[in-house]
């Protein structure tokens, strides 16, 4: 709900979605630098990267500090949005329907993956503790008292679900409560964006930390979490988006990919599949998808059509409880699984909020778990590239499936626009 509005531009976009690319763009930069840096001291001087611990500690508090908030905001407009697209009819139902089906696959395969290659295996992080050892330092225990504790997520998450459910019972007269929650959610977003600004330090001291007590084996672990998260990420919008595209349209993922390739240049240089949103919705219209099922399903898309953020989310939690050596059970990966399955639909639309939903199935789940997360810091910037392309081409294929299902696509378009012979109108996407 909220996110739809706020991706949705206005005349003036182009101009404030480039003042906010540069941001990211720079906070990115930082993050590359911090890593680097982190891992360097880590190597020369192991001793002082494990005193650097407590910096990358702060910054996973912070995060804590913020997760119930981002839950209950989201997940209250979150409900919203379901009903409004459900309102809508064939359309909203059966797009709510498949991006439902799509996240518990992403999620599943996240887990299959991460139990087949352990990540973090041997690594043996152990979070920081004020008071927790001898060397221990008031200052910096004193310091990290000042923030704020955590708030469950669990019965927050119960609570935002019947405070949803009641604002839609409420119709109409519930329309107040949701703008307060929505501008409420603004606030929210806005700390976490404050807070993901002190992220470049939190990854410093968390490298740091980590490769000092490991050596190059932090750096090989983080290097085959990486990999496989893109390989797998590759494989499943080859082969599952692929195939689905090719069973139902008769269409090539790869013409499609080609398709979009100056939208995938976009979102590479941004790490967010938000910027290319006006671009899809007219590429789209443009393949011969029809305006209604274009207009319901990419923005509704874009918030509950996450396959990337749910392939990072389950890949990172296993990789933080196998480095800790506290691997989780089938049943708590599967309870993990569910609870993905709902709070992810609050990863969208804001940086970090990725973050914020991954502590908050290991708070749910696993508490003494969020302490590794620190290590996940410093990487996450790294895979935000896959995961925002992975998310964009989810949606792409899912607004040419719904169109096929529904009926309402020119396929002899479709096919001509794919193969190139109907060049896109780039003065199109203006009004988008």
């Amino acid at each position: 709900m909220a996110v739809t509005e706020e991706l949705t531009p206005s005349g003036n976009a182009p101009q404030g979605a480039s003042k906010k690319k540069d941001k990211t763009h720079w906070l990115y930069i930082m993050v590359i630098v911090a890593v680097v840096l982190g891992a360097g001291i880590g190597l020369v001087a192991p001793e002082v990267g494990k005193s650097l611990k407590p910096l990358g500690a702060a910054f996973v508090a912070l995060i804590k500090m913020i997760i119930a908030p981002v839950i209950f905001c989201t997940i209250v407009l979150g409900i919203g949005s379901i009903a409004k697209a459900a309102t809508v009819g064939k359309v909203g139902g059966l797009a709510m329907l498949y991006f439902l089906v799509m996240s518990t696959l992403a999620l599943g395969i996240g887990l299959l993956v991460g139990n087949i290659i352990h990540p973090g295996e041997g690594l043996e992080l152990k979070p920081y503790e004020a008071g927790g050892s001898g060397d221990s330092n008031a200052t910096v225990d004193f310091l990290m008292s000042l923030i704020p504790g955590d708030i469950p997520v669990l019965p927050t998450l119960v609570l935002a679900m019947f405070v949803g459910f009641a604002l839609q019972g409420m119709g109409k007269a519930g329309e107040p409560v949701l703008i307060g929650i929505q501008n409420i959610q603004k606030v929210v977003f806005r700390i976490m964006m404050m807070i993901m600004w002190a992220a470049p330090i939190g990854a410093f001291g968390a490298i740091a930390a980590v490769v000092g007590a490991t050596g190059w084996a932090a750096i090989g672990s983080m290097a085959v979490l990486m990999g496989a998260f893109y390989l797998t990420c590759i494989l499943f919008i080859v082969i599952i988006l692929g195939s689905m595209l090719r069973v139902v349209t008769g269409l090539n993922i790869f013409a499609l990919m080609k398709y979009l390739a100056r939208e995938y240049l976009l979102i590479f240089s941004t790490s967010s599949s938000e910027s290319a949103l006006p671009r899809l919705i007219a590429k789209m219209e443009h393949a011969g998808v029809s305006k209604p099922v274009v207009g319901i399903t990419v923005p509704t898309g874009y918030s509950f059509n996450l396959d990337g953020t749910a392939i990072y989310l389950t890949m990172s939690a296993l990789f933080v409880s196998t480095a800790m050596g506290m691997p989780m059970n089938l049943g708590q990966q599967i309870g993990l699984l569910v609870f993905m399955i709902i709070a992810s639909k609050g990863a969208a639309g804001v940086t970090g909020a990725g973050l914020a939903t991954l502590a908050a199935g290991l708070q749910a789940h696993r508490p003494e778990l969020l302490g590794g997360m620190g290590v996940i810091v410093g990487i996450d910037k790294f895979m935000s590239e896959a995961r925002a392309l992975t998310n964009f081409t989810g949606n792409a294929v899912a607004t040419l499936l719904i169109g096929k299902w529904t009926k309402e696509i020119d396929m002899d378009q479709a096919k001509a626009v794919l193969a190139g012979q109907i060049p896109f109108d780039e003065n199109s996407v203006e009004g988008h």
